[in-house]
């Protein structure tokens, strides 16, 4: 089964700079989003997780490359390599371009700077020799500069690409003698205009494209993914606003210098600029108007006052509650009515994103922004407060459902936040232990966009407009600890959403979604009909934490509902004659399912039942898998074990047959790749 790569990983582990990693995380979400998740990850993941099946590109960023050796020399390399070997991708700035080669000359007799030596990936099959460009120090921006490259357009079969343009510089190296080695499948893609202070030979590059079995690895000496807008002028000396205003000046050829690149690394880049969304006002509703009153009520204790506003400081983020009489002021209402393309932007958010108004890629410490919190205590929010997403419909949903549920479904959804652009769902609810120590059962959050979506080990669920996001709110009981464990609770909310979307309405039950364990959704793609070829259009994160004799649990669910991007959508999979899911029904579909399904598990734990259920719905039965932890033993999957949720594989011998040996694994210990038939262990 192929398996469509949507993640592109940015190395954060140890030789990275904070700032180098912050400047390709902004840039790279900019010009691949929707298409791709952009993710930090350490030195672990490259080590430990199965990162590779799933990894569109390797980023590795500027920084000092000793560090980069000192964790990864040896299997981390090795697992580099032979994922760019069998097709993968890897792009390497300044630092990572001097790994990225077979050896690295930096500052050679200058002392406490100098390094020296062979790099084992040795994509660039030669010298990476630097700094080009004298006045380099660490931390510093005594030695950055504008340096002007020259595009060798030839070498790109499409796109928009510069003739030349100018890039931040501060330290990269340039290849030596790379004229001389097209027939080892180097490819010039750039050089540096103005004469280097180190001697490059013959046909000396500062960009690079070298062909590694099936896939291929682009190393960059300067840094054309810094953009101007991020750099702070007033830094270190007299000239670097000089720097900073050439970079803003030819920024679009950059940019689409970029573009290219990426495009040559295989990448689908997005056709339009993603600019970085402001944070929009979460508006608090309920089924009952009077429940939100109440519920501000029982926040007395963690609500402070100042200059008569009212706030909750949570440990994450700060939440201003706005009151009513200023809500509904000329000025308020003005705001709350979005421009088209333009979320609702709060006075404290435009005066703290002034400096970058217009910019797409500024950089926003989004945790450092307040977040306003609309509470309706008399009706529900309309269409013109929250034009993406209609409370009449979602309650009149919920109340259909509930209705339908003979009293098994009544608090999941009953109190809801809503939010145009957050962060994360989850985040705003399980980092801020004040406020969610104060909800009730069954409160859920729910977004349009998510801006730093997040979710199981290293993943990250990209989460664009047309994905469900929510986060809902639980209370699981310590004392039911032994009858109904909470690790089966990513289990229950699997079977909740697949059987939320086979239960949406009439017509719906044959929808082609599974779940994986432990706790992903995936559908069958509807580019390949016939095969059954399944990719991953949702997932599952359980938060957890203890107060008061109960699991404070927040449960968050991703899920591709009417978008295409990354992979497909569930209304991509109905047929013509069905209407298209709508994101206020389905999340009403989901809680009421959840929340029946949770019940029946308090009082009866994981019985025959629900194990049936599970197994319905799931992708692994008698799949024959290879345990990596065990020596690369051969197992079938039988299932999950009723007490404790974990899963069972049981051990194969000679032509397959069963030895008797039975291995029970953790989830939170295990990865599983199911495309590759594949458990390895986590540490």
């Amino acid at each position: 089964m192929a398996s469509r790569k949507m993640n592109v990983l940015v190395y954060s582990g140890n030789g990275s700079t904070i700032e180098s990693v912050r400047h390709c995380l902004y840039t790279l979400r900019r010009l691949l989003s929707p298409n791709y998740a952009v993710i930090p990850v350490t030195d672990i993941v490259i080590l430990k997780e199965p990162w590779t099946a799933s990894c569109a590109l390797l980023v590795f960023p500027g920084g000092a490359d000793l560090g980069y050796c000192r964790s990864l020399n040896g299997e981390g390399n090795r697992r580099i390599e032979q994922y760019v070997r069998r097709g993968g991708a890897y792009l390497g700035f300044c630092a990572g371009a001097y790994y990225g080669s077979s050896r690295c000359e930096f500052e050679v007799g200058n002392g406490k700077l100098e390094v020296i030596g062979h790099r084992e990936l040795s994509f660039f099959p030669g010298i990476c020799r630097g700094c080009a460009f004298k006045g380099f120090v660490y931390h510093s921006e005594a030695g950055a500069r504008a340096v002007e490259l020259n595009v060798v357009k030839e070498a790109f079969k499409s796109g928009i690409v510069p003739q030349n343009f100018k890039s931040y510089y501060n330290g990269g190296g340039l290849f030596v003698d790379a004229g001389k080695l097209a027939d080892r499948g180097v490819e010039t893609l750039a050089t540096y205009v103005d004469p280097t202070d180190v001697e490059g030979g013959e046909g000396p590059a500062a960009v690079v494209y070298c062909k590694i079995g099936d896939g291929g690895a682009l190393l960059i000496g300067p840094h054309p993914e810094f953009a101007a807008v991020n750099l702070d002028p007033k830094c270190d000396g007299p000239d670097y606003p000089k720097v900073v205003d050439a970079l803003a000046d030819d920024d679009d050829a950059r940019v689409n210098f970029l573009k290219a690149c990426l495009t040559k690394l295989g990448l689908l880049v997005s056709e339009e600029k993603s600019s970085v969304p402001s944070l929009s006002r979460l508006h608090l509703s309920s089924q009952y108007h009077y429940l939100v009153p109440e519920l501000l009520a029982s926040w007395e204790d963690i609500i402070t006052v100042e200059d008569g506003e009212e706030y909750i400081k949570g440990e994450n983020d700060t939440f201003h509650l706005e009151k009513q009489d200023s809500r509904w002021s000329l000025n308020s209402i003005v705001e709350s009515l979005p421009l088209p393309g333009v979320s609702s932007t709060s006075k404290e958010q435009a005066v703290e994103q002034e400096a970058d108004a217009g910019s797409d890629d500024r950089i926003v410490d989004y945790n450092a922004i307040t977040k306003k919190v609309i509470p309706h205590e008399a009706d529900w929010p309309g269409t013109k407060e929250t034009p993406y997403f209609n409370h009449h419909s979602y309650y009149a949903n919920l109340k259909k459902y509930q209705d339908e549920s003979n009293g098994e479904a009544e608090e999941f959804g009953k109190t809801l936040i809503y939010g145009e652009v957050v962060t994360s769902t989850n985040t705003l609810l399980e980092k801020n232990a004040k406020l969610l120590s104060k909800v009730p059962e069954g409160f859920t959050m729910t977004a349009t966009t998510q801006v730093a979506g997040r979710g199981r080990g290293s993943n990250v669920w990209v989460s664009p407009a047309g994905s469900l996001i929510l986060s809902v709110c639980m209370k699981h009981p310590m004392e039911l600890s032994n009858t109904a464990p909470v690790v089966f609770i990513q289990y229950l909310a699997a079977i909740a959403i697949v059987e939320g979307i086979q239960s949406y309405d009439k017509g719906y039950g044959n929808t082609p979604v599974k779940l994986k364990w432990p706790n992903d959704i995936y559908a069958q793609d509807p580019t390949k009909p016939g095969k059954k070829e399944f990719v991953k259009i949702g997932g599952i994160l359980v938060n957890s934490s203890y107060s008061n004799g109960n699991y404070d649990l927040v449960v968050g669910i991703g899920l591709n509902t009417t978008n295409a991007a990354p992979t497909t959508s569930l209304n991509a999979l109905l047929p013509a004659n069905l209407p298209p899911f709508t994101l206020e029904k389905l999340l009403a579909r989901i809680l009421t399912k959840f929340e029946i399904i949770y019940k029946t598990f308090c009082r009866t734990g994981f019985d025959r039942k629900l194990e049936e259920t599970y197994y319905k719905h799931w992708l692994h039965t008698d799949q024959i898998v290879t345990i990596e932890s065990e020596g690369g033993a051969r197992a079938r999957i039988k299932g999950i074990t009723r007490n404790w949720g974990l899963l069972l594989a049981e051990e194969l011998g000679w032509e397959d047959r069963a030895t008797g040996k039975v291995w029970e694994l953790q989830s939170d210990s295990n990865s599983f790749d199911f495309l590759k038939g594949l458990l390895k262990r986590k540490t």
